[in-house]
């Protein structure tokens, strides 16, 4: 039977304005179950508010619980896009966010505590185990999408202008969500973020600062300093979680697959639950 009481974490929180912007408009809420960072899109009070927007609607709808699920995120992305529709509503530019998370859910094939990762638009999840990084999720945006069509490689995306243009986006006509299933990993760190830290600092970067890191605190301040230091162009958020107990001991080689939501349910218009499972 899965004890998700059993899971214990750490987690740490750092947002910076940068060097360039006025304002932050980055959110991100670390209450268990669910820890995400929100980007805000629209201008000085515009982006800011709508991505409080869907800080609140996570935390109404999802957080304080001993456990989410996929209903519940189903529920708290809904719950977003009506509250960022009302915050564009009251702009002349409109307003949007992105947003990425995990919340911590009970896989019942497997009988284990699992992560339910999610992600609208261009902020990101890694995965650091050992001292291996892994993206966990896709980017919306129109780089990406170049690359996965085979238009454009990846090591020409610097030079594209347009590369962060955002394709999906909670209050844009398009903001559903993808998601993957995973197992919890006693000792894995996850780091959460919007692009104002992946635009400054590379992967290698993100990932030597996370093995060479101690605590959340100092992980999630040494990558806010990083990109700082590398110019600071945008506002700058993380979220760091380390699992200290309660999930499995080590993920084993292997494919991954995908499978439908764990209630076999087709989404409704706000968010796909396609799953992407690690094997053991």
């Amino acid at each position: 039977m899965t004890d998700l009481h059993a899971v214990t974490v750490a987690t740490a929180v750092a947002s910076d304005v940068g060097l360039v912007r006025r304002a932050n408009e980055d959110s991100a809420l670390a209450e268990w179950p669910v820890f995400l960072v929100a980007d805000g899109m629209g201008g000085y009070e515009a982006g800011d508010r709508a991505s409080a927007a869907v800080v609140e609607a996570f935390r109404r709808h999802v957080a304080g619980r001993p456990y989410a699920t996929v209903a519940s995120v189903r529920d708290a992305l809904s719950a977003a896009a009506d509250e960022v529709a009302k915050v564009a509503a009251e702009t002349d530019r409109g307003a949007g966010s992105t947003v990425t998370g995990v919340v911590l859910i009970e896989d019942e094939d497997e009988g284990e505590p699992a992560w339910l990762v999610f992600n609208v638009g261009d902020s990101r999840v890694y995965r650091h185990h050992g001292t291996e990084l892994e993206q966990l999720t896709i980017d919306h945006s129109l780089g990406q999408e170049l690359i996965d069509r085979g238009a454009m490689r990846r090591e020409d995306l610097a030079s594209f202008d347009r590369r962060n243009v955002i394709t999906r986006a909670i209050g844009a006509p398009d903001s559903t969500a993808d998601s993957w299933l995973l197992p919890v990993v006693n000792g894995e760190r996850l780091l959460l973020c919007s692009d104002g830290l992946t635009a400054e600092v590379s992967d290698e970067g993100i990932r030597a600062t996370l093995t060479m890191s101690g605590r959340p605190e100092s992980a999630a301040q040494a990558l806010v300093q990083r990109a700082r230091q590398a110019g600071g162009r945008d506002n700058i958020t993380v979220v760091v979680v380390d699992v200290i107990s309660g999930g499995i001991e080590e993920l084993g080689d292997g494919t991954t697959s995908i499978r439908p939501a764990a209630d076999g349910e087709a989404a409704d218009d706000h968010t796909t639950i396609p799953v992407r499972r690690a094997a053991s």
